[in-house]
Order: C-alpha cells, then sequence, then structure tokens
C-alpha cells in the first residue's frame, strides 16, 4: 500500500522557520519526482516546490523563492522543505506530493494536474 506521511508542521512566529518531513512507503521514492502544495483555506491548493528524482534540479513557487529549501533522501524515503523567514502569509495546510510517472519537476508542478498521489496535510501557521 502506498503511503506519503507529511509531519512537522506548527505555530511559527513571522521570521521563524520550520522544516517539514514527507516518509514515503509502498513504491520506489528514486523513480519520481516529488512536491510539496499547500492549500490556504478558501483558496485552490498550489504546488510550491517539487524536486527531481536524483535530487539535481528543484523548482520553487515565486512567493517562496530564496526561503525555502527542498531535498530528499530517497535511501531514507524522505523528502523535506525547510522553510525560512516565514511569513503570515505562508500559514496553509502544506502536503507532500508525487506526480504521475512521467512528469519530471519543472513549472508545471504549481498545478494540480502534476499530481498524482496526495499525503495527508500538515498544517503551518505563522503569527505572533
Amino acid at each position: 500500500q502506498e503511503r506519503i506521511v507529511a509531519s512537522g508542521g506548527g505555530l511559527v512566529q513571522p521570521g521563524g522557520s520550520l522544516k517539514l518531513s514527507c516518509e514515503v512507503s509502498g513504491f520506489h521514492l528514486g523513480n519520481f519526482a516529488m512536491g510539496w502544495f499547500r492549500q490556504v483555506p478558501g483558496k485552490e491548493r498550489e504546488g510550491v516546490s517539487c524536486i527531481s528524482a536524483n535530487g539535481d534540479s528543484t523548482y520553487y513557487a515565486d512567493s517562496v523563492k530564496g526561503r525555502f529549501t527542498i531535498s530528499r533522501d530517497n535511501a531514507k524515503k524522505m523528502v523535506y522543505l525547510q522553510m525560512d523567514s516565514l511569513e503570515p502569509e505562508d500559514t496553509a495546510d502544506y502536503f507532500c506530493t508525487r506526480p504521475h510517472f512521467y512528469k519530471v519537476c519543472d513549472r508545471t508542478a504549481h498545478y494540480r494536474s502534476w499530481v498524482d498521489a496526495w499525503g495527508q496535510g500538515t498544517r503551518v501557521t505563522v503569527s505572533s
């Protein structure tokens, strides 16, 4: 059974940092690009970052570029999202995602159509 489990969300003050983790099982992580989406209540989910299957290519949405860093450890079956300089506008539910097997990590990862499998969300709240 395929599983994608995100963790690491929480409450943080503006300017602070959080690191989200995503543990996968039931499929070979090294065969897939992976991504992170987020959703603000009442708004559409948007892709914020992705990383290629071997980790040599990444994409970041303009809203997080320079502040977020995606990484992966295929041997540990883990994907990470380091979030620095957090802003109240980053408050959202964050989802670890796996695309269709033929998808690569590029700017199309900003859209829901890129995603084949969703993990459960982890909530990030940025507030003083």
